[in-house]
């Protein structure tokens, strides 16, 4: 008898390393048939999952990796959305080509993996989409401004697709870290500007200090896998207390109170 007959089937992007490494594993350890993706894998079996070449900005790769796994398991239960990365610098600093790739990952990357499962979703009538967003998706951090846009935008969309596929029975969530200690692919400005750099290196500089007392990303596939266990999942998942904490205390706080508490925390002002 088939070992995989029966399991729920899992496709993980970005699971080549990082926040998406670990969701793989333990989602492997949950007793899912899992498939991960990367840009640059070969395809193989690694520490239970199914490793597969994809690259999110590509259509043709997106539906040559659904095709397989569709063709490999017969269909596709769960679909994590992990694929991306940040690009940090000034608004100003960023070029109009840097931020067009920025969304041609975290948010086009999203709606073309999206686009290529639901298909297979809706006559099955059950799945679950579940897309890796941030804390920075709700409370934006400076010097991240088109990271920062790209998860709002992620928000938007995720918010508006749970409407629309609930009559499929298909549950869509969020999950939204706030700073975890993983290596995260970070792309500089390419024509750094002199007169953003007081304020542009404290602020990097305290987000690299959260980021090197934060947990690691073992803390995000743990919240991963009680969405993907959950009878009822939710819109909104936190990870990390600030997660948690952050976007309570910007809707309750007056503006003004929360924008200066912002500011003195990454030392914009002075």
């Amino acid at each position: 008898m088939d070992a995989t007959a029966g399991r729920r089937v899992v496709l993980v992007t970005g699971a080549s390393s990082g926040i998406g490494a670990a969701i793989a594993r333990r989602l492997t350890a949950d007793g899912y048939q899992v498939f991960g993706t990367g840009r640059k894998v070969v395809r193989g079996v690694v520490d239970g999952t199914t490793m597969l070449p994809l690259d999110v900005t590509s259509d043709a790769s997106v539906r040559e990796c659904v095709e397989a796994v569709l063709g490999a398991a017969g269909r596709i239960d769960v679909l994590i959305n992990n694929a991306g990365y940040l690009l940090a610098g000034a608004i100003e600093e960023v070029t109009i080509e840097q931020a067009r790739a920025e969304f041609e990952t975290n948010f086009f990357g999203v709606v073309r993996m999206v686009r290529a499962v639901l298909p297979s979703m809706r006559i099955q009538r059950s799945g679950q989409i579940v897309n890796m967003s941030s804390l920075a998706g709700t409370v934006p951090a400076p010097f991240w401004g088109f990271y920062n846009a790209s998860k709002f935008a992620v928000e938007g969309y995720g918010e508006t697709l749970r409407y629309e596929l609930k009559p499929f029975g298909i549950a869509v969530s969020m999950i939204e870290p706030g700073a975890i200690k993983t290596p995260f692919y970070s792309l500089p400005s390419a024509t750094p500007m002199p007169e953003y750099a007081p304020w542009r290196e404290r602020a990097l500089a305290t987000m690299k200090k959260f980021e090197d007392n934060a947990p690691g990303p073992d803390a995000v596939a743990q919240v991963v896998s009680q969405v993907v266990r959950s009878q009822r999942p939710r819109l909104h998942n936190p990870v990390t207390r600030e997660g948690r904490l952050l976007p309570l205390l910007r809707r309750f706080l007056p503006a003004a109170v929360f924008e200066f508490a912002t500011r003195r925390v990454f030392h914009l002002d002075g």
